[in-house]
């Protein structure tokens, strides 16, 4: 841990302030509702031809899910988190519920249903990095607005609502909903990316697109600094209050009616980038939840996500609230 703190504390960066550390501490509440996958990758040479069996391949298990991934890099930050998905009563749903549950997650207000599998992606991945993905039609299709009403009393009470687009659209616009009604702050990680509509955009606070999911939010370039802030003041015309421009290695940037501020990301070397952006809003979410201003949150879930792509695998890379603070 001691190398993180030497990079992410580098002269140039301004430390984190203790008082963020103190906030976390008391545990914030935050409801994610999303998905659960597992990850089943073979890494080899290449990615084999139509017809070809390929042998010398390495098999890998990871969990996954953008849901899931926020959750627990939620968790691991401080929050008390609250997770509405559905999951299957197979072999990997029980693996998946078990890891969610070591990490502290309550899954009261988790479907368990056995007439079809969990979430799993089947990934094939060469030395160069290209890679063959098929997603299995799963539990996580089946998460409906009825489930999310029965977690309703939850919604209320958070400090925060995090979504993002890997269930269906009518249980993630339910609650939506009633986090809205209730005066309970919306983060909305439009992703995967596809257009939405204004009446779900007009209850989100916060919308986090990467610079791909902007431009199809918005219709517009995304290419330059620039394009950048003009689409995202296209897409808070729609209704959300702050746009947060995910942009990788660069850092991110965020807009408002009436500023726009760039965070840059700590300098690293990445080993894996997978589940970054989930590290980033699972972060981010904590630290709003815990009573941090938008630019306090924005500096530590950028700092989070440098940290995660220094090692592999999309969960096992989220940190520790250790990880990012000296304690004294």
């Amino acid at each position: 841990m001691r190398r993180f703190l030497t990079v992410l504390n580098a002269p140039e960066l301004d430390p984190l302030p203790d008082s963020l550390n103190s906030r976390l501490a008391r545990h914030p509440r935050v409801v994610v509702v999303g998905s659960s996958n597992t990850d089943l990758v073979i890494r080899s040479a290449r990615v084999p031809k139509p017809g070809e069996t390929m042998l010398g391949g390495e098999f890998e298990i990871h969990p996954g899910g953008k849901g899931a991934n926020q959750a627990v890099a939620a968790a691991r930050l401080g929050a008390r988190v609250e997770f509405i998905g559905c999951i299957g009563r197979d072999p990997f749903g029980e693996t998946a519920c078990a890891g969610l549950q070591k990490e502290g997650i309550s899954l009261r207000h988790t479907t368990r249903i056995g007439t079809v599998s969990s979430g799993v992606a089947l990934i094939l991945v060469g030395a160069e990095g290209e890679n063959l993905i098929s997603v299995a039609r799963s539990s996580n299709d089946r998460l409906t607005p009825a489930h999310v009403r029965r977690a309703a009393p939850s919604i209320r009470r958070a400090g925060l609502l995090l979504a993002q687009l890997e269930v269906p659209l009518p249980a993630v616009t339910e609650a939506v909903r009633i986090a809205f009604r209730a005066g309970v702050r919306v983060i909305l990680n439009p992703a995967p990316g596809r257009p939405l509509p204004r009446t779900l955009l007009r209850q989100v606070w916060m919308i986090t697109p990467n610079e791909s999911e902007l431009s199809l939010l918005t219709g517009l370039p995304t290419q330059t600094p620039a394009q950048l802030v003009r689409a995202a003041r296209r897409l808070l015309a729609s209704g959300p209050r702050e746009v947060l421009i995910t942009c990788g290695a660069r850092g991110a940037c965020h807009v408002t009616p009436d500023a726009t501020r760039f965070e840059p990301a700590p300098k690293v070397r990445a080993i894996d980038t997978t589940g970054a952006g989930d590290c980033l809003n699972g972060a981010l979410a904590t630290a709003l939840a815990a009573g941090a201003t938008p630019p306090e949150a924005i500096r530590f879930a950028v700092r989070c996500a440098a940290l995660s792509v220094q090692h592999p695998g999309a969960q096992p890379s989220l940190p520790r609230r250790k990880d990012l603070f000296r304690f004294k």
